[in-house]
């Protein structure tokens, strides 16, 4: 989200050497056209009169390009990546592709954290990956060129995702069932929360993109300490046969909750017997085919995958189009990224008291609708069309976080992890797409919202067709997997289905009774 500043495009227009003044005047007219944005007329932006000998104002009427580069408003910033490296008018392509980079980056990460978490253990990915995502941040920081700064941010977007994956997965190991889901629903996500409100107050005081990485990149070193007070993962452990490391953290863990642990927690004949039937369980091979493989799971897998790149497009798409809201940058990324804690609050109760299949479709519809209302708003009541997409944030947000509870209660336990790293994966085309619909809005402030609303809107409806899954027993296999919802279902089917999952639900609760 530092791109929102470290990416924005000031008033510019095209340097012309004649002029002893570099300041926006009422005399630049006669140098340089005028043209139209958003409703209003400035300064042409990429380009100027030729100069024409004999003419009374020194220029004629043919136009040709910024030859000399440009002139900066160094009102708001002292200076962008945009102004470092004149990523404007033929350019400007380049200012939205530097954020596609980085999600580039996500994806590769996406692949490799999984693997390399299994491989070297959570705890130690956690730390290096956070190594990672710091020292490069600290080095774009003195990048000599736009091509240098595209590259480390690939390395950040690779570095940050796997940190994410890992602390997720950590926590989650180590901490029991009541505890995981409010880890994972209110823990991670508001915690996210902070730091994005931390940054338009960062950005505030701290006017050159340079400095404002480093300020940014720096508190990564607060990770040091963490070292010696994280363990590792007690389940991670077993997995590989290190019985006594396990024991270590399990009985200080009692200790610090006041329990006296038993001598021998884990006994070698019961891993060795673990092990063995994981190897057996390892033999039997899914494949991303498997995704595909029947009707039921074909059409989960579809509608998961498109829900997710319009969820993420939408979500980032409104978070980098910050700058281009009417009032004051700082102010609006600051009320954006405070949004997210309502979001998250309002999910969090959601989960607890209404069906999963309400909830997703009602915090999409709501999104999206209030997004497509915003073209209709009057041009002096910005305030409300602050506030529409405010709440569609909001929505939006809520719905990206649920998204990760509700696709591994659809998905079975045989490709669970498969299909969760499909479906993320592919959230990254919405991400990668997310910089080029913000940029829309350098042009036209209310296109953005009508492509992000109306996409929202019609995927919120899609969602419909979802099963339910709260309550219910989750599948293992992939012919449990349950069919989607469409109206041409008979109502007996529809019983028949509530019936046997009120059955499994029944079934489950005595599981969890012996």
């Amino acid at each position: 989200m530092a791109m929102v500043f470290l990416a924005d495009i000031p008033p510019h227009r095209c340097r012309v050497p004649q002029l002893n003044s570099s300041a926006f005047s009422l005399d630049l007219n006669y140098s340089i056209p005028l043209q139209e944005v958003k409703g209003k007329v400035i300064l042409s932006r990429c380009t100027r009169f030729k100069e024409q000998v004999g003419s009374a104002t020194g220029f004629g009427n043919e136009t040709e390009g910024c030859l000399d580069g440009w002139e900066f408003s160094k009102e708001q910033y002292i200076s962008t990546i945009v102004t470092e490296w004149d990523l404007v008018c033929d350019d400007a392509w380049k200012a939205p592709f530097t954020v596609t980079v980085f999600f580039l980056g996500v994806v590769t990460g996406s692949i490799l954290s999984g693997i390399i978490s299994d491989r070297y253990g959570r705890r130690f990915i956690f730390f290096a990956t956070m190594a990672v995502q710091t020292v490069f941040s600290i080095l774009q920081a003195t990048s000599t060129s736009w091509e240098m700064f595209c590259i480390l941010y690939f390395l950040v977007g690779m570095g940050q995702i796997a940190n994410f994956c890992a602390a997720f997965i950590l926590g989650s190991e180590l901490l029991v069932r009541n505890i995981r889901v409010n880890f994972a629903l209110l823990g991670i996500p508001v915690c996210y929360a902070v730091g994005y409100t931390a940054l338009p107050m960062f950005a505030w005081f701290i006017r050159s993109w340079r400095i404002l990485l480093i300020a940014l990149s720096l508190p990564g070193f607060l990770y040091i300490p963490l070292w010696w007070l994280i363990p590792e993962s007690p389940r991670w452990l077993l997995s590989q046969g290190r019985l006594i490391e396990a024991e270590v953290i399990i009985q200080a863990a009692a200790k610090k909750n006041g329990i006296t642990p038993p001598d021998v927690i884990f006994k070698q004949e019961a891993c060795e017997q673990l092990m063995e039937n994981n190897n057996k369980e390892g033999q039997q091979l899914y494949t991303w085919l498997d995704l595909v493989k029947t009707t039921n799971i074909r059409n989960i897998t579809f509608i998961n995958i498109i829900i997710w790149i319009v969820i993420s497009m939408t979500y980032y798409g409104m978070s980098l189009n910050t700058p281009n809201m009417d009032g004051d940058p700082y102010l609006n990324c600051l009320v954006a990224a405070s949004s997210e804690f309502l979001g998250y609050g309002c999910i969090w109760f959601f989960v607890r008291y209404v069906p999963r299949r309400v909830t997703l479709p009602f915090t999409m519809i709501l999104s999206g609708t209030l997004l497509l209302l915003i073209k209709f708003i009057p041009e002096d009541l910005q305030s409300l069309s602050t506030a529409l997409v405010i709440i569609g944030k909001t929505g939006v947000t809520g719905a990206f976080g649920f998204l990760y509870l509700y696709s591994t209660e659809l998905f079975p336990t045989v490709v669970r992890n498969m299909a969760l790293g499909a479906t993320s994966m592919s959230s990254r085309v919405g991400s990668t797409v997310s910089p080029y619909i913000a940029y829309m809005g350098t042009y036209n402030k209310v296109l953005p919202y009508i492509v992000m609303g109306g996409t929202t809107v019609i995927t919120g409806v899609l969602s419909l067709m979802l099963p339910e899954t709260k309550g219910e027993e989750l599948p293992e296999f992939i012919h449990q997997v349950k069919p989607i919802r469409c109206i041409c279902v008979k109502q007996r089917t529809e019983d028949g289905q509530r019936q046997k999952g009120d059955t499994q639900v029944e079934n489950g609760v005595n599981k969890l009774l012996l």
